[in-house]
């Protein structure tokens, strides 16, 4: 019998600097693992053979081709032990975690604020505290005063699901209009699925928990959405479980509302249009995503409630850390930036086919992350008209993500 060598699972590889040193970070953006693990140049050969085809004198062989030197058996065993401790291979430990934390997602009656405590703050009294300095900051668009206007609803938004002291004002600058003129009763929350998924949508029943309290899901909405689609939606609801570009507008739609008025939501992870783009296909070849964004639409118009549609969605992502080779040059900051607002005039102009056209025509070379709930947004909205309210660049040394506010107004009642 063939020795089976280690198999690394799909996780994400960036490149770190620590304590001087140059490393690869691993990182698992399905969240069955809170480990980061940094791997030091010099072990990433090894562990780039982690491919279940090469055993285990497979990479000694490989190694000693490149380099004359012979890694000892136990090393490569312990490397493999240690990466498999910490969640990061395919293999029987995993199976067996993978399964626990699964198991206790489905029994779950509700979905837990997995990033509270961390991407923002788990205590009440200091998450109000974030959000209303969101709005109150030098770039900003000024203190919520909780009057609401009488202007023309707003039917979408744009936002960020960035962290928030990332995103910053730029979430305010989105969701300002919705607190003003969103007089919803159900928030549809299409958000990118980081992880990938088997299906184009994954809708849950669960309320999403937030530190003011749940956040619930409108679940007769979600049944006759599921029943209009005609295809299984809850076949990858288990992506919800640490996907956080969902909770974050979950979060901040609670904090708008909290006393106001009582509101639910429609959760939709979406992951359709970077596989129908590396496919070579268009985005709606697939019939699952015509028949879901067509009954979206309208099973909102059918609800006899006033309905907001919210895409949680970052732009590029360009850099080291996703895998370019080059730095950020201030130069290609610019840009980007340029690349970027050619693109969000399609966004604006609500041209779902414009938009996919113009991330493709350059081969998604900046990696827009939001390209399928974006697409979705645009297409359920029909082609209404939005406006770019902020755009920013959050750069660091390896690389940059871009993310913008978009407001789209809804019919008048």
């Amino acid at each position: 019998m063939t020795e089976r060598g280690p198999r690394l699972r799909q996780v994400e590889a960036f490149p770190v600097q620590h304590e001087g040193r140059p490393c690869i970070a691993l990182r698992d953006p399905a969240g069955y693992t809170d480990s980061v693990v940094l791997l030091p140049r010099g072990l990433l050969e090894i562990v780039s053979l982690f491919d279940g085809e090469h055993s285990v004198p497979d990479i000694q062989a490989a190694v000693m081709r490149r380099h004359g030197e012979l890694v000892a058996r136990q090393e490569i065993d312990a490397i493999a032990d240690s990466l498999d401790a910490h969640g990061f291979l395919e293999s029987e430990r995993f199976a067996a975690r993978r399964a626990a934390v699964d198991g206790a997602f489905r029994d779950a009656a509700t979905r837990p604020a997995a990033h509270a405590g961390g991407a923002y703050p788990a205590a009440p009294d200091a998450l109000r505290a974030a959000f209303d300095a969101l709005f109150a900051a030098p770039a900003g668009p000024g203190p919520l005063d909780g009057r609401r206007g009488e202007a023309v609803p707003v039917g979408g938004v744009i936002a960020p699901h960035i962290d928030f002291h990332r995103g910053g004002p730029a979430y305010a600058w989105a969701y300002r209009d919705v607190a003003e003129r969103a007089a919803a009763e159900v928030f549809v929350i299409l958000g990118t699925c980081h992880a990938g998924m088997a299906d184009p949508f994954a809708l849950t029943r669960k309320d999403y928990e937030s530190p003011l309290g749940p956040v619930p899901v409108d679940r007769e909405f979600v049944e006759v959405l599921a029943a209009r689609a005609r295809q299984d939606c809850f076949a990858s609801e288990l992506a919800h479980r640490s996907e956080h570009s969902i909770e974050f507008q979950a979060v901040f739609l609670r904090y708008l509302f909290h006393g106001r008025h009582d509101i639910a939501i429609v959760p939709v992870l979406a992951s359709f249009a970077h596989e129908a783009r590396l496919g070579g296909r268009g985005p709606e070849d697939d019939p699952r995503v015509p028949r879901f964004l067509e009954a979206l639409a309208e099973t909102a118009a059918a609800s006899g409630r006033r309905v907001t549609f919210v895409a949680g969605a970052d732009l590029a992502h360009v850099g080291p850390r996703f895998g370019d080779a080059d730095p950020v040059s201030p130069e290609a900051l610019e840009r980007i930036a340029r690349e970027d607002r050619r693109m969000l005039e399609a966004v604006e102009a609500g041209d779902a086919a414009a938009f996919y056209a113009a991330v493709a025509e350059d081969d998604d070379r900046r990696r827009i992350c939001g390209l399928s709930p974006i697409y979705a947004l645009l297409r359920v909205l029909g082609g209404g008209r939005g406006t770019l309210r902020r755009y920013n660049q959050w750069p660091d040394p390896q690389g940059v993500v871009t993310f913008a506010a978009v407001v789209f107004d809804g019919r008048a009642s």
